[in-house]
Protein backbone atom coordinates (compact mmCIF):
# COMPACT_ATOMS: atom_id res chain seq x y z
CA UNK A 1 0.00 0.00 0.00
CA UNK A 2 2.86 2.45 1.18
CA UNK A 3 4.09 1.88 -3.00
CA UNK A 4 0.80 3.12 -4.41
CA UNK A 5 0.64 6.03 -2.17
CA UNK A 6 4.32 7.04 -3.16
CA UNK A 7 3.32 6.84 -6.62
CA UNK A 8 -0.08 8.98 -5.61
CA UNK A 9 1.88 11.89 -4.15
CA UNK A 10 4.86 12.12 -6.62
CA UNK A 11 2.44 11.93 -9.82
CA UNK A 12 0.46 15.02 -7.60
CA UNK A 13 3.92 16.67 -6.98
CA UNK A 14 5.03 16.23 -10.16
CA UNK A 15 1.37 17.49 -11.59
CA UNK A 16 1.56 20.56 -9.94
CA UNK A 17 5.16 21.59 -10.59
CA UNK A 18 3.95 20.96 -14.52
CA UNK A 19 1.09 23.40 -13.98
CA UNK A 20 2.46 26.15 -12.06
CA UNK A 21 5.55 26.30 -14.67
CA UNK A 22 2.93 26.59 -17.35
CA UNK A 23 1.14 29.15 -15.31
CA UNK A 24 4.46 31.17 -14.84
CA UNK A 25 5.00 30.78 -18.23
CA UNK A 26 1.90 32.73 -18.99
CA UNK A 27 1.68 35.03 -16.26
CA UNK A 28 5.79 36.17 -16.62
CA UNK A 29 7.33 35.08 -20.01
CA UNK A 30 4.54 35.82 -22.18
CA UNK A 31 4.24 39.44 -21.42
CA UNK A 32 8.14 39.61 -21.37
CA UNK A 33 7.90 38.40 -25.16
CA UNK A 34 4.55 40.52 -26.04
CA UNK A 35 6.63 43.11 -27.58
CA UNK A 36 7.95 41.18 -30.29
CA UNK A 37 3.84 39.20 -30.41
CA UNK A 38 2.37 42.78 -31.62
CA UNK A 39 2.85 42.15 -35.20
CA UNK A 40 0.19 39.19 -35.18
CA UNK A 41 -3.19 39.35 -35.23
CA UNK A 42 -5.99 36.92 -33.26
CA UNK A 43 -9.86 37.35 -33.93
CA UNK A 44 -8.74 41.11 -35.25
CA UNK A 45 -6.88 42.01 -31.89
CA UNK A 46 -3.02 42.20 -31.33
CA UNK A 47 -2.03 39.17 -30.12
CA UNK A 48 -0.78 40.65 -27.10
CA UNK A 49 -3.96 42.17 -25.98
CA UNK A 50 -6.11 39.16 -26.74
CA UNK A 51 -3.46 37.24 -23.96
CA UNK A 52 -4.22 39.72 -21.87
CA UNK A 53 -7.79 40.31 -22.18
CA UNK A 54 -8.41 36.58 -22.97
CA UNK A 55 -6.17 34.09 -23.18
CA UNK A 56 -4.41 34.21 -19.89
CA UNK A 57 -7.97 33.91 -18.09
CA UNK A 58 -8.87 30.91 -20.47
CA UNK A 59 -5.46 29.46 -19.63
CA UNK A 60 -5.69 29.36 -16.03
CA UNK A 61 -9.52 28.18 -16.40
CA UNK A 62 -7.67 25.10 -18.46
CA UNK A 63 -5.02 24.55 -15.86
CA UNK A 64 -7.80 24.07 -13.14
CA UNK A 65 -9.99 21.53 -15.16
CA UNK A 66 -6.77 19.56 -16.08
CA UNK A 67 -5.80 19.07 -12.37
CA UNK A 68 -9.08 18.30 -11.06
CA UNK A 69 -9.49 15.51 -13.67
CA UNK A 70 -6.38 14.01 -13.46
CA UNK A 71 -6.51 14.03 -9.80
CA UNK A 72 -9.95 12.57 -10.06
CA UNK A 73 -8.06 9.91 -11.94
CA UNK A 74 -5.02 9.50 -9.76
CA UNK A 75 -7.77 9.21 -6.82
CA UNK A 76 -9.95 6.49 -8.46
CA UNK A 77 -6.62 4.62 -8.84
CA UNK A 78 -5.06 5.01 -5.41
CA UNK A 79 -9.04 3.65 -4.40
CA UNK A 80 -8.82 0.38 -6.18
CA UNK A 81 -5.34 -0.16 -4.33
CA UNK A 82 -6.79 0.21 -1.22
CA UNK A 83 -9.69 -2.09 -1.99
CA UNK A 84 -7.19 -4.54 -3.07
CA UNK A 85 -5.55 -4.23 -0.31
CA UNK A 86 -8.24 -4.83 2.00
CA UNK A 87 -10.13 -7.92 -0.03
CA UNK A 88 -6.45 -8.64 0.29
CA UNK A 89 -5.65 -8.73 3.73
CA UNK A 90 -9.33 -9.84 4.53
CA UNK A 91 -9.06 -13.37 2.26
CA UNK A 92 -5.71 -13.91 3.99
CA UNK A 93 -7.76 -13.57 7.15
CA UNK A 94 -10.03 -15.62 6.64
CA UNK A 95 -7.77 -18.56 5.17
CA UNK A 96 -5.51 -18.24 8.37
CA UNK A 97 -8.85 -18.61 11.02
CA UNK A 98 -9.89 -21.39 8.74
CA UNK A 99 -6.25 -23.47 9.46
CA UNK A 100 -6.25 -22.84 13.29
CA UNK A 101 -6.65 -25.72 15.57
CA UNK A 102 -10.21 -24.83 16.91
CA UNK A 103 -11.99 -24.07 13.24
CA UNK A 104 -10.94 -27.48 12.32
CA UNK A 105 -12.61 -28.56 15.25
CA UNK A 106 -9.46 -30.36 16.80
Amino acid sequence: MARAHQKYWRFNLALIATLMTLGFVVSFVLPLVAPALDQMRFNGFRLPFYFGAQGAILIYVALIVVYILLMQRADRRLQRAFDADASAGASASASADSTTPAARGS
